[in-house]
């Protein structure tokens, strides 16, 4: 794996994850302006500030490790409600210091702009923005994976012809041509790469699945054939060869016999390798994508302790690392450089790196949804509690409750903060020792 392949690889991923989280903040940042939160930090990544600027109340910057970014909404916490008692310990002291924080940005006048002051129905659009924004990203990088590029799909165009019939295979099932191998059929015949075979024996060839059928069914036999070369219908005739193919069952599985060996059945052989292009997918593939993605990493996450135990015990044994493994964000940029460093077309490396990218913006959309401080989710839960005690104090006549005490949940954000980062921490151990290969 040569350099400019880990430069190229990493440079897409980081600069993918840099704009997923940059419009994330964006989909936080921009509501709240609207309602009138003040606004007075927008930055992608966490560490020292590499570069910012202030424009007008807010000030936009980039910082060192980009795995992350906030936008910092003036009031996110109310004031201790009247009559609260201040409690001891380090879990006191956070909770304290959490109000402290948030009452300290509030410019005097400015009150009304904090964010606790917001409706529920606001506080939601404003949560909901970034994990939505990171969704429609996935959406619009889907539609271009599945409709602009689309999907591999063999013609019937030749795209290669065997020089032989192969008189063995290798253990991988590569042909061999021993000595004194005869022409294969299609060489014998004139075939060439290019050709599109329109026609077999007199019957119109509309797809690769039928032709190579049609193959199959004709061992040792003498066939009219008629391509179109050079936009000229040319006729030609091939006599093809037999081989033995394993015999497969209808799940896809080879056949095996009493004695325990494959069965094997005769079949027509031609030795032409089809090409293969990209065929767009109708529009309504898009979502039906999205939702296997969503749906999937909701599973993946619903058994995320199991799955990060097995990568550290795969990681540090000598049990292989399983494909379907959870990875970091250093496990996806392995991939990627995977991905430009195989011998692959530049269209099928790309399309990889979009779907990569797609998956990881899915992801950031279903984790940050996770109904726990400090992540989105556990805005929207206390958005939601506040907004059901004010609707049944409004049905039951009572004074309207102040907003809730968001701050009483800072355990909660200092416990979930230590576990992503010793998950995170053993999944980046994991990629670097043990990582994720492709194919």
């Amino acid at each position: 794996m040569d350099v400019l392949s880990w430069v190229v690889g990493i440079a897409v991923m980081v600069v993918g994850l840099a704009l997923s989280i940059g419009l994330h903040e964006v989909g936080h940042m921009v509501p709240a302006k609207k309602f009138g939160v003040r606004v007075s930090q927008y930055m992608v990544g966490f560490g020292p500030t590499l570069w910012s600027r202030t424009k007008g109340e807010t000030e936009y910057g980039v910082k060192a490790i980009p795995l992350g970014g906030y936008v910092r909404m003036v009031g996110m916490m109310p004031p201790a409600p009247e009559g609260t008692r201040r409690r001891g310990g380090f879990f006191g002291q956070a909770i304290a210091d959490a109000r402290d924080a948030s009452v300290s940005e509030i410019l005097p006048g400015e009150e009304h702009r904090a964010f606790y002051h917001l409706s529920t129905p606001k506080k939601l659009v404003v949560m909901l923005g970034g994990p939505v924004m990171n969704l429609l990203i996935a959406v619009v990088l889907t539609f271009v994976v599945l409709v602009g590029i689309g999907a591999p799909t063999v013609t019937t165009t030749v795209g290669a012809v065997s020089e032989c019939t192969p008189t063995s295979t290798t253990a991988d099932g590569a042909p061999v041509c021993g000595d004194g191998a005869a022409p294969s059929p299609a060489a014998a015949a004139g075939l060439q790469p290019g050709d599109e075979i329109v026609e077999w024996d007199g019957t119109a060839v509309t797809s690769w699945d039928q032709l190579s059928g049609a193959i199959a069914d004709a061992p040792d036999q003498q066939v009219p054939v008629v391509v179109l070369r050079d936009g000229a219908e040319v006729p030609l005739t091939v006599t093809t060869s037999d081989r033995q193919v394993p015999v497969v069952e209808a799940d896809g599985t080879a056949k095996v016999g009493a004695d325990g060996q494959p069965v094997t059945e005769t079949a027509g052989f031609l030795g032409i390798t089809p090409t293969q292009e990209y065929e767009p997918l109708p529009v309504s593939t898009v979502p039906e994508a999205v939702w296997q993605q969503v749906s999937g990493t909701a599973g993946m996450i619903v058994t995320l302790p199991v799955r990060i135990g097995d990568a550290a015990v795969q990681a540090f044994t000598d049990e292989p690392r399983s494909q379907d493994s959870v990875v970091s964000v250093v496990g996806v940029g392995r991939m990627a450089v995977d991905a430009v460093a195989a011998d692959a077309p530049v269209i099928s490396t790309l399309q990889f790196l979009l779907s990569l990218l797609a998956a990881l913006n899915v992801a950031l959309f279903v984790f940050n949804l996770i109904p726990l401080l400090p992540l989105d989710g556990g805005h929207v839960v206390n958005a939601l509690y506040e907004g059901a005690k004010r609707t049944v104090a409004r049905l039951r006549g009572l004074p309207r409750p102040g907003p809730a005490d968001v701050a009483r949940m800072m355990p909660v954000a200092y416990v979930m903060f230590v576990v992503l980062v010793g998950t995170g921490a053993i999944l980046i151990v994991a990629d670097l020792v043990d990582p994720v290969r492709l194919g």
